[in-house]
């Protein structure tokens, strides 16, 4: 048996440069964190050959290509098995849909548990490259690379998305005390609302690779807010980063109409009047977590509470995409 868990994310800053319809063109850049919830793979092999498949649904086919699961399908077939005999389940501890790169966090950990159970060694950028293979090249799906690289590296982590498809990792240069800062303030609420990003994302795609002004200066404009968060936590300046987050929250909504909604931006108001610095959705947006900086905590938290938000507390993961049983 093989077990293999792979860690969820927030991202600090620069969130949407990450997609190839920008970086190709103009090069991403983004810090983005793991967390303490994870996505879990178990691989064993059946007696038959078959492929058994348990998540939200339960399959039992005879060939790769009569699999549903499309993630679960192409990566099997990137196996080349010849007679498979595999039986795979998943399981999370965060719904998907909820804007902490479930599927980029699944993906990663499904490539590592598959090659481990054919006893190949994978390093953390080669696990990454392959799940974006799946979910970018073969899937055509409109998602950008954060979420496989921060699942599979782990930690706080700087990506820089260069043109030619390249990524450079580097773990952000924070002091322990600011480490414990942005463990502390960091708060975590859960909005109720799960969605698909596909159409928010698709929209960008399609204006980035149309070389729409507006959506090409607001990403560009956001780079910058990545580059400018860095140097805030580097600096141990968190009060700012907190403000940093609040203008990229404004920027973030203006790239889609579905991004946000009336009762999302209640909420977040009412956080800002409640201690937040500065706040916004984890993700693509429309739904899933609203993350906040703030310095007070027990107020922030008491507010939340009030309007009927549940908090997700959490650690970070400096361990990345890992075979737990082998």
């Amino acid at each position: 048996m093989i077990i293999t868990r792979s860690p969820l994310r927030i991202t600090l800053g620069g969130g949407g440069t990450d997609l190839p319809s920008y970086y190709e063109k103009f090069g991403g850049f983004l810090v983005a964190a793991a967390i303490d919830r994870y996505v879990y793979v178990t691989i064993t092999r059946p007696f038959a050959p078959s492929i058994h498949l348990k998540y939200s649904d339960i399959e039992h086919v005879k060939s790769v290509d009569e699999i549903r699961h499309p993630i679960m399908r192409e990566a099997l077939r990137m196996q080349n098995l010849r007679t498979p005999q595999i039986e795979i389940t998943t399981l999370a501890d965060i719904p998907a849909g909820t804007g902490l790169g479930s599927s980029g966090s699944f993906t990663t950990a499904l490539v590592k548990a598959l090659h481990a159970h054919r006893r190949r060694l994978l390093h953390a950028s080669e696990v990454a490259r392959l799940a974006c293979e799946i979910e970018i090249d073969r899937l055509q799906e409109p998602v950008g690379k954060q979420d496989q690289y921060i699942a599979a590296y782990g930690g706080i982590t700087c990506f820089e998305f260069h043109p030619d498809g390249r990524v450079d990792a580097r773990p952000l240069a924070i002091s322990m005390d600011t480490l414990w800062d942005l463990e502390d303030n960091l708060l975590l609420f859960f909005t109720g609302f799960s969605r698909s990003a596909s159409s928010i994302l698709q929209e960008q795609k399609e204006r980035s690779q149309q070389l729409d002004d507006e959506m090409l200066a607001n990403l560009h404009y956001v780079k910058d807010l990545g580059i400018r968060s860095q140097r805030a936590l580097e600096t141990g300046d968190c009060a700012q980063f907190g403000e940093l987050m609040h203008e990229h929250w404004e920027h973030k909504k203006r790239r889609s109409k579905e991004m946000s909604n009336p009762q999302i931006d209640d909420w977040y108001e009412l956080g800002r009047r409640n201690g937040a610095i500065g706040g916004k959705l984890v993700g693509a947006g429309g739904g899933g977590f609203l993350l906040f900086y703030t310095e007070d905590r027990k107020r922030l938290r008491q507010a939340m509470a009030r309007a009927g938000l549940e908090e997700v507390r959490f650690r970070y993961d400096f361990e990345g995409t890992k075979v737990l049983l082998d």
